[in-house]
């Protein structure tokens, strides 16, 4: 198991679990209608910095690497909460003393938070950017800690004391720390059982923890990378073009070896996909749009 160290040198380093798994998540495209507005949001909130625009997409990042896309389209259809889509994209940061500096920066700026949990697994909270989309920022615990039964990871969601969290560092905010990542996608779905096929049969994450209208969807003995429930999504048809909100998740993959066989079940399953020289795209049940591409190192640094 790798050892990272904290990349703004406190608190304990954590163990790369997530880094480490055979797919994990690289970046995510959101369709907004306001994209200074929503860029504010990312870089002041969430302490993304700006890398590159590219047309109408401006793309933002930690230290180069990109994390969200933000596809601009004014006259797009703004999204109906009840459909299928994005429910959070999670945002994983190095430490406990990174996600208590963010925390004491986001109740300076005085920002609307949705709530906070204590997972066992991890500590998180969340928001929403201005177009509605659902941001969670969390740091794990480490994975030695976490409980298991019959290999399944246990997780809850408790209470979080966002003060005693706030207080409990002397770390100073200056954005988003080196070595942060998305560690998760939460998608609404319009039924767990062909979100399970999906992902699970024919994708190939393991089915982590499930219930009638959640399923956490995991590789590589992380506590998951992706989840989908239908909590207000039941029923929902696929997605509708130009519309706001999540346009496509990109998911890294450690080998070819798991790429070929992703391809081949999806052939198999009548779901052919596009396939070029390291790269796939397909798309899941409500035609949100997956990209998989075949990156043998892990981000850094950690």
């Amino acid at each position: 198991m790798i050892l990272a160290e904290n990349s703004q040198m406190a608190g304990p380093a954590r163990d790369d679990i997530a880094a480490c798994a055979p797919i994990r998540i690289g970046g995510v495209t959101l369709v907004v209608r306001d994209l200074d507005r929503v860029t504010r949001f990312y870089r002041d909130v969430i302490g993304l910095e700006p890398i590159v625009r590219d047309g109408h997409t401006l793309h933002l990042g930690v230290h180069g690497r990109v994390l969200i896309s933000l596809r601009h389209d004014p006259y797009a259809l703004p999204n109906v909460p009840q459909s299928a889509g994005l429910y959070h994209i999670a945002f994983l940061l190095p430490s406990r003393n990174d996600l208590a500096a963010w925390v004491h920066h986001a109740l300076r700026l005085g920002t609307r938070l949705a709530g906070a949990s204590d997972h066992l697994v991890s500590e998180a909270i969340y928001l929403s950017d201005p177009e509605g989309n659902g941001v969670e920022i969390y740091a794990d615990r480490p994975s030695s800690t976490w409980k298991r039964i019959q290999e399944v990871i246990q997780m809850g969601a408790g209470p979080l004391d966002l003060r005693e969290l706030s207080q409990s560092t002397t770390l100073a905010w200056n954005g988003l720390p080196a070595g942060s990542t998305i560690g998760h996608v939460h998608l609404q779905v319009g039924d767990v059982r062909s979100a399970d096929s999906f992902y699970g049969t024919l994708l190939g994450f393991k089915i982590n923890a499930a219930a009638p209208t959640v399923s956490f969807y995991s590789t590589g003995g992380y506590h998951h990378q992706l989840a989908g429930n239908t909590w207000q999504s039941g029923g929902a048809g696929a997605r509708l073009e130009d519309t706001t909100g999540l346009a496509e998740v990109e998911l890294l993959l450690r080998d070819s070896e798991t790429l070929a066989a992703i391809a081949l079940r999806l052939a198999n399953a009548g779901k052919p996909a596009l396939v070029d020289e390291g790269h796939l795209t397909a798309f899941d049940p409500w035609n949100v749009r997956l990209s998989l591409t075949n990156a043998p190192e892990a981000p850094g640094p950690r």
